[in-house]
């Protein structure tokens, strides 16, 4: 059984609570740290916490606490971290791990060196449908993954601190693209070195100082590209969905707006349909099981299990600060409108690849580019002359 403390009591700390009492049934958020009294108490008697504060250090601190779950403002997930390290308590911490790849580096080396179990919660690398790709792609299926896509936009987020610059960090890109940057991690291989990215990122419609738009291609060591796009400006809900491409194939995932369950209402009698969505009238688009499919309750698991296994989990704080470096080179390229090296001082992947060739041998003398059957029945094949370079077609129907 693990006995958390849950620091910040707002939209996200109240998903995780619902996960972790709803899973594997053991573990209970036993005290709440909030920055009002009023929002801990709430949140404790909600969901029967025994220890609620203002003092963020006393509620680590607390003897009956033995892992601490961070789900506060970006600011202040360094502060959190650090007392966590102080008290020896083991520690999960909501996305992204810092504001920055300095942020992220600092608390990644002070838990390692503390020698405490530290989790990076990146709940869309535990959804159900992500969890089963992943599956497919590490098996072979797809052949040499080249690409990997990854898309989240909504109206924007539920609290105030995230609209302002010096709290977040940033803007749309930090929010939504650390999901994206790892989803395409897993699949290209976490093993595999991001080398510079390319960026555009633009303030479209809110009244902000950070962007609320970005779409970024991350380039990877073995030619692999991995590709977001976010957004706090889309109308409609929360769009949700990734694409992964290889040389034997192809996977499409929506895992939220359009996922087979749609709802026509006036309105009378509705309340909550989803995250993020805009309207309780016309249609709608409700998810069946909203905690499990946005992949918290996976997500939990593994923590716990890892921690009383002694493992990793599957997300870490490493993989928290690659992350960031991403993102920090995707934040120079939309400045400076060039090709930005990702710098990771600290790299624990494979060294020196290269793109692997992509010439496949049809017979001593030809390369294959494509074989197919055409809507005539032909069946044919275009050629590469491995001497000369020319090009050709060959029938062989007949």
């Amino acid at each position: 059984m693990r006995k958390i403390a849950m620091l910040g009591s707002g939209f996200i700390g109240r998903f995780y609570a619902e996960s972790i009492h709803g899973q594997r049934g053991r573990d209970r958020v036993v005290a709440i740290y909030a920055r009002r009294e009023e929002s801990a108490k709430k949140f404790a008697n909600d969901y029967g916490c025994s220890i609620w504060g203002t003092d963020m250090e006393e509620v680590i601190a607390n003897p009956e606490v033995d892992m601490v779950c961070i789900a506060l403002p970006n600011n202040i997930h360094e502060a959190a971290v650090m007392l966590c390290v102080k008290h020896k308590k083991a520690v999960v911490s909501t996305k992204p791990l810092g504001r920055n790849a300095d942020e992220a580096l600092r608390m990644m080396k002070a838990v390692e060196e503390a020698g405490i179990f530290a989790g990076y919660l990146e709940d869309l690398c535990y959804t159900p449908k992500f969890l089963k790709a992943l599956e497919s792609v590490k098996n072979g299926a797809l052949g040499r993954i080249l690409w990997a896509k990854s898309r989240e936009t909504h109206p924007g987020p539920h609290s105030d601190w995230f609209w302002d610059k010096e709290q977040a960090g940033g803007g749309c890109m930090l929010d939504l693209g650390c999901h994206c940057v790892e989803i395409a991690r897993n699949f290209i291989g976490k093993d595999v070195r991001p080398v510079e990215v390319m960026c555009w990122a633009a303030t479209q419609v809110k009244p902000i100082d950070a962007e609320d738009h970005a779409i970024a291609l991350v380039k990877y060591e073995n030619g692999a590209i991995g590709q977001f796009e976010v957004s706090w400006t889309f109308r409609g809900g929360m769009d949700l969905r990734d694409e992964v491409m290889g040389t034997e194939g192809t996977i499409w995932i929506n895992n939220f707006l359009r996922t087979g369950f749609e709802m026509f209402t006036t309105g009378k009698g509705a309340d909550y349909v989803a995250e993020k969505a805009e309207s309780t009238t016309g249609w709608l688009f409700p998810v069946g099981d909203e905690v499990n499919d946005l992949g918290y309750n996976h997500m939990f698991t593994d923590m716990f299990n890892a921690a009383e296994q002694g493992r990793e989990p599957a997300e870490t704080f490493y993989d928290g600060y690659v992350v960031n470096a991403i993102l920090d080179a995707a934040y120079r390229s939309a400045e400076t409108k060039q090709w930005e090296q990702v710098k990771l001082p600290v790299w624990r992947g494979r060294e020196g690849l290269t793109q692997e060739s992509t010439l496949v041998d049809y017979d001593e003398e030809f390369y294959l580019i494509k074989e197919e059957v055409t809507h005539d029945g032909r069946h044919k094949v275009i050629l590469k002359d491995k001497q000369t370079g020319r090009i050709s077609e060959r029938d062989l129907t007949n």
